[in-house]
């Protein structure tokens, strides 16, 4: 959400942004239009409320049968300032509900596109191999997968369903020792370790900007109001909610491990194959609370991609780093980056990590602030990003990996969370 001053003042570029970023543009003017029904009735109750008074003060002074007449003249106006409280209340409520449709306006250097075709590459690491460059017959990770016995995708669809799995053996110490590795780094950064729930109140969708556009994407317990969460930034991001920080206590570093739920609502037909496109998984994510400072922010979200790009090392795996462009960045998102681990299997770059950074766009949503320096409360600013989310970090590992013999040689970083196995081989 932003702030409604900058919807008064500069329209224009509220709707600028709603064009760049794929939304209606309409919204802004429905929303000065309720903006100023809302202020109407605001002054409207403010002049009765202060005719409300005089009288009471007069009625107060005036002998018996001057007060018979003036409370008769009071009567009007209390029935029409308890008629303004219930137009006050819709007219509020209206004005949240467009509110929270109307997108963060992007940092004048993010590109402009309409799509992931637009986004900008940044840097590449390291060499990427094609199906063609192994010098053996390249397998995919579903069939070495089912050589080596590391996962069984027929029998996760048998317990629930399409796009599901089950990790077996090594390929379960793979995922755990993946997200260990991640884990340990990121607690050696100085990222304060957190266990959270990841079934949360609706609020927190609302507050984190994933209700209300993207609710089909997202597992509901609707009987409890409660949303199971497709990213640990959700309860993490809405930790100090309705909350005042001390300024001091800023930055705030979290990381979370959770295991993470998506519907994948309209991708049918889409990634069908494999691990890519799956309904849960387990995601590190660190996020970021800090003061109202673009700079201060923009430093933050530099941490954050360096964070993940180590691990990346880590593991061996060519990436690179893309800026998104405004179409494909979201409603919430100032700035936004991905990273993309090569895939050899899909003979492409493909998307492993999102690094977002909101301004006060979640907080104003959160309530969620902080004094400044004067003793002022500010809205903070956050940003989030994956350190890892695996089994789709696993695509890669095992692809470029492989050995002609059909065995996976386990990256050096993996090692010691892998009781020092150096190979998975066939069984």
């Amino acid at each position: 959400m932003i702030d409604i001053r900058m919807i008064r003042e500069a329209p224009d570029e509220v709707r600028q942004a709603c064009r760049v970023k794929n939304m209606d543009p309409a919204v802004v003017d429905q929303v000065l239009a309720v903006d100023a029904r809302r202020r109407t009735l605001e002054t409207e109750f403010n002049e009765l409320r202060h005719r409300q008074k005089q009288i009471g003060e007069q009625i107060a002074k005036a002998d018996k049968d001057d007060k018979a007449r003036m409370s008769q003249e009071m009567a009007p106006i209390k029935a029409r300032l308890k008629a303004i409280e219930g137009e006050r209340e819709t007219v509020d409520s209206e004005q949240h509900d467009l509110m929270l449709r109307v997108p963060q306006i992007p940092h004048p250097d993010a590109p402009v596109g309409a799509s992931d075709a637009e986004n900008v590459e940044v840097r590449t690491v390291g060499t990427p191999r094609g199906k063609d460059q192994f010098g053996f017959r390249f397998r995919d990770h579903v069939e070495i997968g089912e050589q080596l016995g590391l996962f069984d995708i027929e029998r996760g669809v048998k317990l629930a369903g399409s796009r599901n799995y089950v990790l077996r053996g090594a390929g379960a110490m793979l995922h755990e020792a993946v997200l260990r590795l991640a884990w340990d780094n990121m607690i050696q950064g100085g990222f304060m370790p957190l266990t959270v729930p990841v079934l949360v109140l609706e609020r927190l969708m609302y507050g984190t900007g994933f209700f209300p556009l993207h609710r089909d994407e997202v597992y509901l317990a609707e009987r409890d109001e409660q949303c199971l969460v497709g990213t640990a930034e959700v309860p993490v991001t809405g930790l100090h909610m309705d909350e005042i920080l001390d300024q001091a206590d800023l930055p705030k570093l979290y990381v979370a491990r959770s295991t993470c739920f998506r519907r994948e609502a309209g991708a049918a037909g889409k990634d069908t194959r494999g691990l890519y496109r799956i309904h849960f998984f387990d995601k590190l994510e660190q996020v970021v609370l800090c003061r109202a400072e673009p700079e201060e922010s923009a430093k933050w979200h530099e941490v954050i991609i360096k964070n993940a790009e180590e691990v990346l090392r880590a593991l061996e795996l060519p990436y690179r780093v893309v800026e998104v462009c405004t179409g494909d960045m979201g409603q919430g998102k100032v700035r936004m980056y991905d990273i993309e681990t090569w895939m050899p299997s899909r003979e492409a770059y493909s998307e492993t990590h999102s690094a977002s950074r909101f301004h006060d766009f979640q907080a104003r949503r959160l309530n969620l602030r902080y004094r400044d320096g004067n003793g002022k409360p500010q809205f903070c600013h956050t940003l989030n990003n994956t350190v890892v989310a695996s089994p789709r970090i696993l695509i890669p590992l095992l692809e470029t990996n492989q050995n002609e013999d059909g065995s996976v040689t386990i990256p050096q970083a993996l090692r010691p969370y892998m009781n020092n196995m150096e190979r998975i081989v066939v069984p």
